[in-house]
């Protein structure tokens, strides 16, 4: 049984203790979670996955998006999506069995909090291929995690 799996079941056990109640909410919400793994960055090394994942529940926990993982994923601003899988018209399905299950171990391992923040709390990011964004200017460049680029406040 790998890492993954073992986080899983562990994280699982949890949220029954933790969140009985809100278990179909969690499930939503994790599958949210993935869905943006998988869209954003399921062709990048785990790092990656896992930094495009920490970036969202930074937003989750930011005063400046919204409250929940599935409202940050769907976040528009001027008719603009904040992540642009989500409205580029094409199929939100999963179309690559093992990629799409690494993606929802990796929103299972992210979401529990056991793994230190890549990003330095960063709430943004872009594609290298794309010169630096306007919206880039102001902030502060963290780190770059493959072929994306982080950006934070500070």
């Amino acid at each position: 049984m790998g890492i993954f799996k073992k986080t899983a079941i562990v994280v699982a056990l949890l949220s029954v203790s933790e969140a009985a109640a809100g278990s179909e909410n969690l499930y939503h919400e994790l599958e949210c979670l993935a869905k943006n793994i998988y869209f954003e960055s399921r062709d990048q090394p785990l790092i990656g996955q896992v930094a495009v994942a920490q970036v969202t529940m930074n937003r989750v926990k930011s005063s400046k998006f919204p409250s929940t993982i599935c409202e940050v994923v769907k976040q528009q601003k001027r008719k603009v999506c904040q992540f642009s899988w989500f409205c580029d018209g094409k199929s939100d399905n999963p179309v690559e069995p093992q990629q799409w299950i690494l993606a929802r171990e990796t929103a299972t391992l992210v979401y529990s909090g056991f793994m230190f923040d890549v990003t330095e709390g960063s709430l943004w990011y872009h594609a290298d291929w794309i010169l630096r964004p306007k919206w880039s200017k102001k902030l502060k460049e963290r780190v770059q995690i493959n072929e994306h680029i982080f950006y934070s406040e500070n």
